[in-house]
């Protein structure tokens, strides 16, 4: 299993891009980088972290609720090149341990000097505070201010330098090294391409290696530090962007789960069986800015906070028993709801998921705001658009008001006068099944693989012609079954989970009449 593997370490470039092209084009990067930092900090980085972007082909919003989900890594990635700072008349020794000089090669970016604070803390002390983060027992806490109510570059430095500090130095013993920093990248921020994922994960491992821990870290386990790093940011991630930038492989998409546990696989597209014919992944820049920090109240978050009290509510409706994992302190989520639904141990069959999600998906009307206003005796419209208030959802959840807010509000600020249960359910249980019936119709259509390594314009099949003695048009019928999926994903994305914009819904239509497959957002631009 790829979360089973140790982070990799590299001393050549052809490691990790295996054509020769791309490491020749490449390592003019990696140099540029490497000379900058010696000429800004007066010595050869130590290490170069590496953390790529991601493009989702389906399963748009649903990681957070543990449902699986189909990423592909791309060529465009973070770049943080670090050493251990040394003592010299530019840049005399810190009086504390772990300060960080942390530059960036775009001049918008200015640079930022910060030393984390260490505090000594009782346990239940450090999980009353981190209750929605990790628990680990310390003697000792560190603390890196960070902004949530601004977008600041170097918060997401902080944010990866956070969980290395309160996982690996947790004892007087030992203390982190001073570190110089300098950031590159060429993932446009704010495209829906994941740069704030990237950015978080390549700089957990900057630090990882600076200090000389990454010996025996598995990438799943790095995926989840990196999921617990962002959520320093304000952004409460799923898992999806971290998990692509981290585990995926060239020329191949992963088919990733996080239910029971993180698990991921490779899976390769249909292969043409034509010279000539196949398919190419355009990722085109609507230009669109996506902010997920500053909007977060009333976006990002809020989506999360409507799926998380939706689970609960559909739990009671069904009267279901959900399992001993899901407490009053651990909210629990549409897929820890389905599991209980199908009544079977986990782990689940994708077969048994998909019948599941068939079923349940004619039962999620008890949702709509008119079903659960007149359950406490409210005649409303029946509008499904409408919603319902905070009052009336906390009434549905069974809680009282102040045991809802602990649970699903204290950790998270959001902003909404009405709230969307049934349509934000209704995006996520069906996009669950596209995500399985993607994955079946490529694992179904051939055993062979196309190239897929998308950037940002395109990127055509190197694969040689398929030897699969399957028909041109068998290929040509699942090549038209995965696109009418990606549309299905984006019109659900637009009108039930509201996470289009105009400009991208033009620009997925434009591709559609030209000739395309299938065309769907990745993004997380949240329409107000």
């Amino acid at each position: 299993m790829a979360a089973d593997l140790p982070v990799p370490v590299y001393t050549s470039l052809s490691d990790v891009y295996p054509d020769l092209l791309l490491a020749a084009k490449h390592g003019a990067r990696f140099n540029d980088l490497a000379s900058e930092f010696e000429s800004r900090f007066g010595s050869q980085p130590a290490y170069i972290a590496r953390a790529p972007g991601r493009v989702n082909l389906i399963g748009e919003h649903i990681d957070y609720a543990l449902f699986g989900v189909f990423p592909a890594a791309i060529e465009q990635d973070i770049l943080i090149a670090c050493g251990p700072r040394s003592s010299s008349p530019t840049t005399p020794e810190p009086s504390s341990p772990g300060t960080v000089t942390a530059q960036n090669t775009f001049p918008k970016y200015t640079p930022q000097t910060f030393t984390p604070m260490l505090r000594v803390v009782s346990q239940a002390q450090d999980q009353a505070q981190d209750e929605m983060l990790d628990k680990d027992v310390r003697v000792q806490d560190w603390h890196l201010d960070i902004d949530k109510s601004q977008l600041r570059w170097e918060s997401y430095v902080k944010a990866g330098y956070y969980g290395v500090l309160n996982r690996f130095f947790t004892s007087s013993d030992e203390y982190p090294v001073p570190v110089n920093i300098l950031v590159s990248g060429n993932v446009p921020a704010g495209s829906g391409l994941s740069s704030s994922a990237a950015m978080v994960v390549a700089s957990t491992l900057a630090f990882l290696a600076v200090n000389h821990k990454l010996d025996g870290v598995k990438k799943g386990a790095l995926v989840q530090m990196a999921v617990e790093n962002e959520k320093r940011v304000g952004v409460n991630s799923g898992g999806m962007d971290q998990a692509a930038s981290i585990l995926s492989t060239p020329n191949s998409a992963l088919y990733i789960t996080f239910y029971p546990s993180l698990s991921a696989e490779l899976v390769s597209l249909p292969q043409a069986t034509k010279a000539g014919e196949g398919v190419v992944l355009v990722c085109a820049n609507s230009l669109v800015v996506s902010d997920k920090v500053v909007g977060a109240k009333t976006r990002y978050n809020l989506r999360v906070v409507e799926t998380l009290v939706a689970a609960r509510v559909l739990s009671r409706k069904l009267n279901l028993t959900l399992p001993p994992s899901s407490t009053s302190n651990k909210p629990p989520t549409l897929r820890e709801v389905l599991s209980a639904y199908i009544g079977r141990p986990e782990p689940i069959a994708a077969d048994a998921l998909k019948e599941g999600l068939e079923r349940i998906l004619a039962e999620i009307h008890v949702l709509k705001a008119s079903a659960l206003r007149g359950e406490i005796g409210i005649v409303g419209n029946e509008d499904e658009d409408e919603g319902v208030t905070m009052e009336e959802m906390i009434s549905a959840s069974g809680l009282g008001e102040d045991e809802f807010k602990r649970i699903y509000l204290s950790w998270v600020d959001v902003e909404a006068t009405r709230f969307q249960l049934y349509k934000r359910t209704k995006h996520i249980l069906t996009e669950a099944l596209r995500v399985l019936q993607f994955r079946e119709l490529c694992l179904a259509s051939t055993t062979h693989s196309i190239s897929i390594l998308p950037t940002t314009t395109s990127t055509s099949s190197s694969s040689p012609p398929s030897s699969s003695t399957s028909s041109s048009s068998t290929s040509t019928e699942a090549f038209k079954a995965l696109g009418a999926l990606m549309n299905a994903s984006h019109d659900s994305c637009s009108r039930l989970y509201e996470c289009s914009c105009p400009e991208l819904d033009e620009l997925t239509q434009i591709a559609r009449e030209s000739g395309a497959y299938g065309s769907r957002l990745t993004v997380f631009e949240l329409t107000d």
